[in-house]
């Protein structure tokens, strides 16, 4: 599989615009080379029959030439069109000397995909630098991500939300009174780079900035059509971000309802939260309002069960599996069926 969004849209937009550039250049000035210039008379413009214009522009025309060669007289269809290309108009092409029925008309379609493909790899080129003149920054101003060490408190009920219906969909944990005590807010969306977010603990009063990248799925392996779910945080891979923080994951089907995935996470070596898979109405009044307490869950939405007092790094590994659509903490979902089994 391939993601188009995030790195692989630059991927995948990477490869057109060179194939576009190396056509264009090909086109443009060695699809002719050898050939040798003449006047040619447009005797005939006509409207393409085979061609279905969309509405409000015009059809493709078929623009008839006649010129002569060694004496020898040779019609053929133009390769360009131009508005100012008229029936008794002339035009220069360059016709094959080896063969003169074979023209082409200097200007032609190579141009257009030349430069547009050049246009493509330098906004990719930008965009690129611009990513990386980000993250340093953030780096530089912020220092490495640090989070508070682990504290034990009362045990709680929490529960995790994901925004829907927006592009620019943020994250957070509320307490069972709809209190919001940490969040993520996206800052700034993008199609091609990371999204800017803040992260804000409101029990501490402190704010965070992050450059969280765009989801992406490749092929992991062939064994029960596993794949690989990530996405970055300041330019690192979010699984191998949480791994050196620390934290392990236990993920497996809850045995007590259908189709639930659970998590046991653990911060080096001891637990510190178990969370459930819930529908989008993850308090329990709501669910019993909907009558969807046991439906099947949405992804991006939790509901969380720990004594753990600083939820900064709580918060990143529930945001991990919400963004990316990942069940174990490797990125796939095969881990969890053999822990389920």
């Amino acid at each position: 599989m391939f993601s188009f969004k995030g790195p692989g849209l630059k991927i995948f937009a990477s490869i057109i615009a060179a194939i576009a550039l190396i056509a264009g250049i090909w086109l443009t000035f060695f699809y002719s080379a050898g050939y040798e210039k003449t006047t040619a008379t447009i005797i005939s413009i006509m409207d393409d029959p085979d061609d279905i214009p969309i509405e409000g522009s015009n059809p493709n025309r078929i623009i008839t030439v006649e010129y002569t060669v060694e004496g020898k007289s040779y019609k053929a269809v133009l390769d360009s069109d131009s508005p100012s290309y008229h029936e008794g108009g002339e035009v220069e092409i360059k016709y094959d000397p080896k063969n003169p029925e074979t023209i082409h008309s200097g200007i032609g379609f190579g141009i257009y995909i030349m430069v547009a493909g050049g246009v493509i790899l330098l906004v990719i080129i930008v965009l690129t630098v611009k990513k990386r003149v980000s993250l340093n920054k953030l780096k530089e101003t912020r220092g490495e991500i640090s989070y508070a060490p682990s504290e034990k408190g009362e045990q709680r009920e929490l529960y995790f939300l994901t925004d829907l219906g927006t592009p620019k969909y943020g994250h957070r944990i509320e307490d069972k009174n709809r209190k919001v005590l940490y969040e993520a807010k996206m800052t700034k969306f993008t199609v091609a780079n990371p999204f800017g977010f803040d992260f804000i603990d409101h029990i501490n009063n402190k704010t965070t900035p992050h450059m969280i990248g765009h989801e992406e799925e490749t092929d992991w392996n062939m064994l029960l059509i596993d794949n690989h779910y990530t996405f970055t945080i300041d330019g690192e891979d979010i699984w191998k971000h949480l791994k050196r923080n620390g934290i392990t994951v236990e993920s497996k089907f809850a045995s007590d309802k259908v189709l639930t995935t659970s998590y046991s996470i653990f911060r080096d070596g001891e637990e510190i939260a178990y969370v459930e898979a819930a529908s989008q109405y993850v308090h329990e009044d709501d669910a019993e309002e909907h009558k969807i307490k046991s439906k099947v869950p949405v992804q991006g939405f939790y509901r969380i069960y720990t004594g753990e007092r600083n939820l900064d790094l709580l918060f990143v590994v529930i945001l991990a599996f919400a963004r990316s659509g990942a069940t174990d903490d490797r990125g796939g979902s095969r881990r969890m069926l053999f822990n389920s089994l």
